[in-house]
């Protein structure tokens, strides 16, 4: 069992917390029995389990990290003291993976009907990514498009946002030249965002294949993006405020078109027993 605070072993996973040692290390950390649950149930490739005896109580996180050792996986024991230093969590529950981080290749990806793709430009919280992250699992969303200067996914703060979803996303990073030489490639439609659009999101007839282009918290779509929308959506707003949180709004969008599908899709059913 490690008890040393200045273990390398501790420091080098510490050191997680920044961004620039989870790129060089293509590694992030995750703590808490359901993200690590969620992580073991998605076969990404783990590096190391660490938990606290004194802490972890649970026989579910115990099942864990007995299955995860049978199975040939590293597992390390550490104190309270040494788990805490490590957490970032009011009430740790005493287990945590550093796990290898997974990107898709934008070239690799061939849009299929009955997709949802979400591009993103230059988000800058790490809490309305990993919100992203989770309404699009739900909303059935196959992946995310980072695109330019993006935060990190796998910041602390959104993959705690994310509750897992992160897990269940295909993550690609890309310029924006490389998405818009994509697009032309697969012929596939962007739909953008703005409150200057004259249609309303929930009266547009979305393609089957599409691309949702959404813009920065603090700047929108620009005039670039506009150029390389097939079509511009607005959502409607009664009160003061000009303006909605990203994650929202992204949410809305991809529920919405989730809807349009499953009502089409009913429609046909319909259709078809008549």
């Amino acid at each position: 069992m490690i008890t040393s605070l200045s273990n390398p072993t501790i420091k080098q996973i510490r050191k997680l917390r920044e961004r620039k040692e989870r790129q060089q290390s293509g590694l992030f950390f995750v703590e808490g029995l359901r993200i690590v649950g969620e992580a073991l149930d998605s076969n990404w490739h783990i590096e190391l389990l660490i938990y606290s005896p004194t802490l972890l109580n649970s026989l579910f996180g115990q099942q864990l990290i007995e299955k995860f050792q049978t199975s040939g996986g590293r597992v390390l024991p550490v104190s309270e003291e040494v788990f805490i230093s490590l957490s970032s969590k009011d009430g740790p529950q005493g287990i945590a993976a550093v796990i290898h981080q997974k990107w898709t290749e934008l070239e690799d990806i061939v849009p299929q009907d009955e997709e949802i793709w979400v591009a993103l430009d230059s988000v800058a919280d790490p809490g309305n990514l990993g919100t992203i992250l989770r309404s699009n699992d739900a909303a059935g969303a196959r992946g995310v498009i980072l695109l330019d200067q993006c935060t990190d996914p796998y910041d602390p703060i959104s993959i705690r946002a994310s509750m897992g979803a992160v897990f269940n996303q295909v993550l690609i990073r890309a310029s924006f030249q490389q998405f818009a030489n994509w697009k032309k490639i697969h012929s596939i439609p962007v739909i953008g965002t703005s409150d200057k659009a004259k249609i309303d999101y929930h009266f547009f007839d979305y393609p089957i294949r599409m691309v949702l282009l959404m813009g920065s918290e603090r700047h929108g779509l620009q005039e670039k993006h506009f150029a390389i929308c097939d079509e511009m959506v607005a959502i409607p707003m009664l009160g003061k405020s000009d303006s909605l949180n990203l994650a929202v709004a992204t949410a809305l969008c991809v529920y919405e078109i989730y809807n349009k599908r499953r009502e089409n899709r009913l429609r046909q059913e319909g259709n078809s027993i008549s």
